[in-house]
């Protein structure tokens, strides 16, 4: 008995504690229905996925000598800025709590 109320308890702190890595993107889901609309996003994907890494090289082979403090930091904010859109190519994310959640039930299920 003792065991059932510890579980529940944990079981509702987890859910509480849960947090989402994707919570700050506030943009709505666009689904795809057909095998077109999906080809063509997955281009547009690797078109601005070819257009960052041109960008990171373009960045990497500049003379940074001649540039100044501000210039340099604007650069550091650029490139901080491309590679979040470079990570970010959709997904599924469950949360630490969400996962924990699933193990139990399955421990407790099987």
């Amino acid at each position: 008995m003792k065991q059932k109320i510890y579980m529940s308890i944990l079981l509702m702190v987890l859910l509480a504690t849960t947090v989402t890595s994707k919570a700050t993107n506030l943009e709505p889901i666009a689904v795809a229905t057909s095998t077109a609309a999906n080809a063509n996003s997955e281009a547009i994907k690797e078109a601005n996925l070819v257009r960052i890494k041109a960008r990171i090289e373009e960045i990497r082979d500049m003379d940074k000598s001649t540039l100044t403090s501000a210039d340099r930091k604007a650069l550091r904010k650029e490139l901080r800025v491309l590679g979040k859109e470079a990570r970010n190519n959709g997904g599924i994310y469950l949360s630490v709590g969400a996962i924990i959640i699933i193990i139990l039930l399955l421990i407790l299920i099987l």
